[in-house]
């Protein structure tokens, strides 16, 4: 059964990289470019600067990600103000707000909103036909699940050995 909306205008896109990989979301927002500009675009300090300044691109600026920003970009999605989540962080190397990334990520995957952690996933999501769609909007704190369900007792766990 088809939902006759009207599709969005464009989504809101927050944007984050790591210092050794600022150079792929540079690369990656050129090769986009045509994408990007119809959509509201979010960023972390440094990745913003470089994004408006070498692409010409209207970003919205947060702090820097140590001091806030990925914090600051957790409270929108979790405010359901930010659509999409391009996050190119860098696996290899050791980072002091580590705390902070992974509450972002877990924000995003509670709030269900879609992150590419990769060039190649992110290229997916921004050129995908459902960026043109309606998307289902999910606030976890308004669906607690069902209220006739009991939690588990210790005994009605399975345990595998």
């Amino acid at each position: 059964m088809a939902i006759d909306l009207p599709a969005p205008a464009g989504r809101r896109i927050a944007l984050i990289a790591h210092d050794n990989k600022k150079q792929d979301m540079l690369e990656w927002a050129e090769y986009n470019l045509a994408l990007l500009t119809g959509h509201e675009l979010f960023a972390t300090a440094t990745t913003g600067r470089i994004l408006q300044e070498q692409l010409g691109l209207p970003v919205t600026c947060f702090r820097s990600g140590p001091f806030g920003g990925d914090q600051q970009i957790g409270a929108r999605i979790a405010e359901g103000e930010i659509d999409l989540l391009v996050f190119l962080w860098d696996p290899l190397e050791p980072h002091p707000h580590d705390p902070d990334v992974k509450a972002l990520l877990r924000v995003a995957v509670v709030c269900n909103i879609p992150i590419a952690c990769n060039r190649a996933t992110a290229d997916f999501l921004i050129s995908s036909p459902l960026m043109g769609r309606i998307h289902q909007p999910w606030d976890p704190a308004a669906d607690p699940g069902p209220a006739d369900q009991a939690p588990a007792s210790p005994a009605a766990v399975t345990r595998i050995a």
